[in-house]
This record gives structure tokens, sequence and C-alpha cells, in this order.
């Protein structure tokens, strides 16, 4: 087969290129050498993907008055994410991670002229305290407080209802990975 300027394309005259070059192609060998780039530059920074939790226990208690989605959320990350084992009683524990308050609240931040909704906030807060099993505390009660806005139109209400669902949801998950980075950061039992 004869190349556009003449030459023949044979192995013989291929052979003196690189074997990723054969295979790739140009185009894809600056793209391969774009992504190379980016991923030292990422490495070099200090970046890491998120990994497992280190907590200071090796047991713990989540404690709530009743069920709590945001618990069950916790309870499963760190049952995935950590070395810390979920136990069923205060006693068995080295660490109560007491959930004292959740609250999922909205308010109106702006009308219309004509006096209709334009734009909500939504708030999630939960109030905890970390305690070792005799009720000693391990670090200061906390709270995680979090909020987000929603645009609103009267005319798409269910589209409306599944966004407010969807930013509570996204708050909950932002809280459990907060409450993972404050246990991480506990000081552990003596």
């Amino acid at each position: 087969m004869n190349r556009k300027d003449g030459s023949a394309d044979t192995k013989a005259s291929r052979a003196h290129l690189p074997v990723f070059h054969l295979v790739l192609g140009p185009a894809s060998l600056v793209l391969v050498i774009a992504i190379l780039l980016v991923a030292m530059s990422l490495s070099s920074c200090g970046f890491q993907l998120r990994g497992q939790a280190v907590i200071p226990y090796k047991t713990l208690f989540i404690e709530t008055t009743g069920y709590s989605q945001f618990a069950s959320d916790l309870e499963r990350a760190i049952r995935q994410g950590s070395g810390t084992k979920i136990v069923s009683s205060r006693d068995e524990a080295e660490a109560v991670l007491k959930i004292v308050n959740e609250l999922q609240e909205s308010t109106i931040l702006s009308l219309s002229s004509g006096g209709k909704v334009r734009e909500f906030e939504f708030r999630y807060r939960v109030a905890y305290r970390l305690t070792d099993h005799a009720g000693v505390d391990l670090a200061q009660p906390g709270q995680i407080d979090l909020h987000r806005d929603m645009t609103y139109d009267d005319t798409e209400v269910l589209a409306k209802e599944s966004e407010q669902l969807l930013l509570y949801r996204d708050m909950k998950a932002d809280a459990v990975q907060q409450m993972l980075r404050r246990l991480s950061a506990a000081k552990p039992v003596a």
C-alpha cells in the first residue's frame, strides 16, 4: 500500500514507531498524555479519593429517640467505610453518638408582587452529642446545619415537590459525610 508521499507503507517502515503510537494514533496519544498530566497534577496537590473514615473508636452506639433516616444512613456509611463496629447497646460501646434533635423546615424567601411564593429556603439540622458509655463528653456537643434555596413556580407543583424531596435527601447525605468527618476528628477514649 502506498502512502501520500509515494513511499511504501510496510511493517519495516513502521517498526521504528512506539507500540502505543501504532495502536492509539496521534489524536488518542494527545488525549492519553493530557489525562496523565491531569492525574499527576492532582496527585501532586494532595488530592485523594474519599477512602475509609478513620474513626478512633472500635465500637459505636447510635442513639435516637425514634426512627431516623439520618441515623440509618450514618450507620450504613460507618459499616461500609470504616473499621468501627456498630453495636446494639450503650454498654457495649466505646463511644455513644446521641442524635439529640433532627429537624427539617422550610421558609419563604421571596414573594411576587401578586403575593405568590417565588423562592423557598429548606433547612436540615442535626444536633448531636458524642460521649463514652458512662456519659462523659468525648467532644463538644454540636450541630450540623444545612440549607438549600429553591425557586418556586405554582404551575409546576409536582416537579417542585420532587425537587424539594431531592434537596432534603441531598442535605441528609451531606450531613452524613460531615458527621463522619467530625467523628474522625474526635479524640479517642483514653
